[in-house]
């Protein structure tokens, strides 16, 4: 399964609802501490259940929301590519479309409350039957359900299967099951074993956040391979085998003992009788250290831990990626979501364009997603529109959304910037000129508009000319020929206009200018 949207409600800065759209890459961008992070974040909360990174807690119930009284905390994922079939009750093979546990939009739709940031309430949003007879049937035990079919004479194949009878039920009443979306408590009752089974179809979700450890005393820096060692030991099918081979050494060092005082005894039963064989605990026995010499190493022998901070990085960041597929492919978990906060951190660009193209290609891999932060210019001009997310907030909402090609037909870090942070510059400016003059259009642009007086300087460097031209040829000229003193310098008022004007132009020429 893949995540479809996301919503958002009540946790940290988010107080309203907020729905965000994911792809198989989404890279969201905007000003720090705005709530790209939160995002990632609120993920780990809803797959991990604080086991993961993140701890839910009531500080995290939104400040203003509080003051109102509201205190629950709502994080809800829509999911595509639902299995198409699943095993709910017993080991009976069913559907999710067949025990209407879809929305109308076909998708898996699980909500999370929390209340006070304590323990969830798990609801599964679904189109499903609400008819009197028909409805809470996934609640409902076996000799129930034989009574429905009983009661309603309905044939039914075999009534020692619920999944069986459910549908024997639904199909008898067909045209009359008052179908309407409803949220479904899975953690009350006999429906927490539909949720203990649903949860094994969700993806695998692991979290790399941008503040990370990355010093020398950090377990992960000191050696990637010694945190693997702890990991592969904590296996129980190796702990057995290592307490078999405890057992026999300790087995065969007391015969060694046992003949040793035997023999003492012979010659001095006094000194026989102050011995005593001291053999560790098989539990006690510290398996790491067999392996504490195993290391990776770069030139010379230089261990990690006295690497530069980019290189020890990058090396977490992909020990990250390897143990995140190991524990996808030893716990047959069916997907797996990657979450990490700005890889670009500490990484010369172009191991940043490495990195996104890593990312791409992996996101390109079966039942595969990747989420990112990032301010990184080199990993945005990388992506395509429907990667990017922007995260935008103003003075009472916060909103998350798609990049379109908006002015310009490609990803540009300028425009991106515009829309991110309102942020007017000459390089946008310049841009969106080109583009205009690019696609023949700069004519057509300029008709009908307010013109002012320039005074252009000919190539003596001292004859001047006076014209008639358009604020946005006003600024051009500026940026172009800052040798030219003999104007007033256009202000960022005029410079943000002369971009509104642009930008509402190229607008106008979609779609036949804005091609790809």
């Amino acid at each position: 399964m893949k995540i479809k949207t996301i919503k958002i409600k009540n946790f940290r800065s988010y107080k309203t609802e907020v729905e965000i759209k994911f792809g198989d890459l989404t890279a969201f961008v905007g000003k720090n501490d705005i709530g790209k992070s939160t995002v990632l974040e609120a993920l780990d909360i809803f797959f991990n259940d604080g086991k993961g990174v993140i701890k839910l807690d009531k500080d995290d119930v939104n400040k203003q929301a509080l003051t109102t009284g509201d205190t629950e905390t709502i994080i809800s994922v829509c999911f595509e590519d639902v299995p198409t079939k699943i095993v709910i009750d017993s080991t009976n093979q069913t559907t999710l479309q067949d025990e209407f546990l879809l929305n109308s939009n076909n998708q898996l739709e699980i909500i999370k409350k929390y209340s006070n940031g304590g323990k969830e309430s798990v609801f599964v949003k679904a189109n499903h039957p609400t008819n009197s007879i028909c409805k809470d049937l996934l609640q409902k035990k076996n000799t129930e359900l034989q009574k429905i079919i009983k009661d309603n004479t309905i044939i039914c194949s075999n009534q020692t299967i619920n999944a069986v009878m459910r549908s024997a039920i639904w199909r008898h009443f067909g045209s009359n099951l008052q179908l309407s979306e409803i949220e479904i408590n899975v953690t009350k009752g006999d429906t927490k074993s539909i949720w203990d089974k649903l949860q094994t179809y969700l993806p695998l979700y692991s979290l790399f956040q941008s503040d990370r450890k990355n010093s020398d005393g950090d377990d992960e820096i000191q050696d990637p391979l010694k945190e693997a060692v702890k990991q592969i030991l904590n296996d129980a099918t190796l702990k057995s085998k290592f307490d078999e081979i405890a057992t026999e050494v300790k087995s065969k060092l007391q015969d060694v003992v046992t003949r040793t005082l035997t023999k003492i005894q012979e010659m001095n039963p006094e000194i026989a009788s102050s011995l005593n064989p001291v053999i560790p605990a098989t539990d006690s026995l510290k398996w790491v250290d067999v392996f504490k010499s195993v290391s990776i190493t770069g030139d010379e022998d230089i261990p990690i831990n006295k690497r530069g901070s980019g290189v020890k990085r990058l090396i977490l960041l992909n020990f990250f990626r390897a143990e995140a597929e190991r524990r996808k492919t030893t716990e047959n978990i069916p997907s797996i979501i990657y979450a990490i906060e700005e890889p670009e951190t500490s990484q010369h660009t172009e191991h940043q364009k490495k990195l996104i193209k890593a990312f791409l290609d992996l996101s390109k891999t079966v039942n595969t997603q990747v989420i990112i932060t990032t301010h990184s210019p080199a990993l945005v001009k990388a992506l395509e529109f429907q990667h990017l997310r922007l995260v935008k907030n103003n003075s009472t909402t916060k909103t998350i959304e798609n990049v379109l090609p908006n002015s310009l037909p490609y990803p540009s870090l300028n425009e991106v910037n515009y829309l991110a942070f309102s942020e007017i510059t000459e390089e946008y400016h310049n841009e969106l000129y080109g583009f205009i003059e690019l696609e023949g259009e700069i004519t057509n642009f300029r008709i009908g508009r307010t013109t002012m007086s320039y005074n252009k300087l000919k190539r003596d460097g001292v004859t001047i000319v006076v014209e008639n031209i358009i604020l946005t040829d006003y600024i051009r000229h500026q940026i172009h020929h800052p040798e030219n003193i003999n104007n007033v310098r256009y202000t960022f008022e005029q410079l943000s206009e002369s971009i509104n004007l642009m930008r509402t132009f190229i607008q106008s020429l979609a779609p036949t200018s804005l091609r790809h």
